[in-house]
């Protein structure tokens, strides 16, 4: 339901160039203030302990376990495993261990929700890029140690994820995806106002099995990890419908082609049924949305494997907000009568089998909430253990990360978040993220009992 930045080509470099200087001069300082004491320090060889442990992989809880890490990944996971003399000890009490939380449709260089016509008009590129690490930072405190990023202006996202991978700001692993493409005068493009503005930066609009194929190389050119692609009519932008296709089954097919020849996957917003059948017989590895998914796409979701990635909180916070910030009433009205379908929608393609991952949209309500959707997708089909895993294993798999992220596994990186209680038997748990390590670092403790000694 993303409101995608909108521009047209012009003269952006020199732009861009002030967007990523700027970023790099607040590096350091975010480096200095962002990250806690334990962060500056992390030991080579350290053990956490704790109360009980949920692995990602949907196996039975661990009871009084101990994860041996050693630099920035793990070596073993036991219950009651001997610690090695000289190991520092993190003790978390009777706290719940999980991997490392993945959102797989985040736009963290998007900014938090404002005021519609100030976010269109008098923000530049610069100031989501100076608030692009606070933003990042409250996505990892939330838990969240990897995110697919899917949409943002002006290559901020790349220069987000190597600042990130550099060590100069805290936040999660990305994925990118660079500008989403999109349609002349669809989700992506600037609609309902007059045909004289124009935004003089980087732009998503291609329109044609060229024009597209050109623009996928251009981004992955310029440092795409995946490619975004608008398959249909948006909520949050000014066209008529929410869900009409915006791409021919051609146009799709050359996207997930040209992507997979750079080897990239697709990602499609999606919120029509037709919209949503096109992407998955082009051959998209995600249906982000979903909205109005009928039986066929369903049907044809679950024979291909592809991932329903839906963001099935938001709504209630768009209705609850968004009028305060001035959207228009026609995007108002389209929410209300796609929100309540997503989320039934989403319950029959639970039943059904589809696969699920992680996804909340975060930029369209606040970041840092991003467990709150957990509560919504038990409420509509799924258990607690397979929303923890559309957040772990469910997610590093689409990501084509399970070789690094989403389990509690030797070999993995030492990516462990915890919990006071137990979310299998309270879901909401997952909001109240009390501890936080990516990479064998721990970048936040809030746990007064927790207690590192050697």
């Amino acid at each position: 339901m993303t409101r995608v930045p909108p521009g047209r080509p012009g003269a952006p470099r020199r732009l861009l160039g002030l967007a990523v200087g700027l970023v790099s001069l607040f590096l350091p300082h975010a480096r200095a203030e962002g990250q806690t004491p334990d962060a500056a320090a992390a030991s080579r060889h350290l053990a956490i302990r704790a109360g009980r442990l949920i692995d990602g992989r949907g196996g039975p809880p661990l009871l009084h376990p101990v994860i041996i890490v050693d630099s920035t990944r793990i070596t073993a996971v036991g219950s009651n495993l001997p610690i090695p003399p000289g190991t520092d000890v993190i003790d978390l009490g009777a706290a719940t261990l999980l991997p490392g939380l993945i959102d797989c449709h985040t736009h963290i260089t998007g900014g938090d929700p404002g005021d519609y016509y100030q976010s269109l008009f008098r923000r530049s590129p610069i100031d989501y890029a100076v608030a692009a690490p606070t933003f990042a930072r409250r996505t990892l405190d939330a838990g969240f140690t990897s995110v697919r990023d899917v949409g943002s202006g002006e290559f901020i996202d790349v220069a987000l994820r190597r600042a990130i991978d550099s060590g100069l700001v805290a936040g999660p692993r990305m994925q990118v995806a660079t500008l989403a493409i999109g349609a002349t005068g669809g989700h992506n493009d600037l609609v309902g106002f007059s045909p004289y503005i124009k935004f003089g930066q980087f732009s998503g609009v291609a329109d044609g099995v060229d024009e597209i194929r050109k623009l996928v190389r251009f981004e992955v050119k310029n440092g795409a990890d995946v490619i975004k692609l608008i398959a249909s009519a948006g909520v949050l932008t000014e066209e008529q419908s929410a869900g009409a296709p915006q791409y021919s089954q051609e146009e799709m097919n050359a996207a997930v082609q040209e992507a997979a020849a750079w080897g990239r996957k697709v990602a499609a917003h999606a919120h029509g049924a037709e919209a949503i059948k096109r992407a998955v017989r082009a051959g998209v590895a995600s249906i982000e949305h979903g909205s109005l998914l009928d039986d066929e796409g369903i049907r044809l979701m679950k024979e291909r494997g592809t991932y329903l990635v839906a963001d099935i909180y938001n709504d209630d916070y768009i209705l609850a907000e968004y009028k305060r910030l001035n959207f228009p009433d026609n995007i108002l009205d389209k929410e209300r009568q796609i929100g309540r379908l997503q989320r039934e929608n989403f319950r029959k393609a639970v039943r059904a089998g589809v696969k699920v991952a992680y996804g909340t949209d975060a930029g369209v309500y606040p970041h840092g909430w991003n467990g709150k959707q957990f509560a919504f997708m038990v409420r509509y089909g799924l258990t607690p253990m397979q929303a923890i895993q559309s957040a772990t294993t469910s997610a590093a798999t689409l990501l084509g990360w399970e070789d690094r992220v989403g389990a509690l596994a030797p070999g993995l990186y030492a990516d462990i978040v915890a919990v006071d209680g137990d979310p299998l038997r309270d879901i909401t748990e997952l909001e109240r993220v009390k501890f936080v390590m990516k990479g064998g670092i721990v970048y936040k403790n809030l746990r007064p009992a927790a207690a590192t000694s050697r």
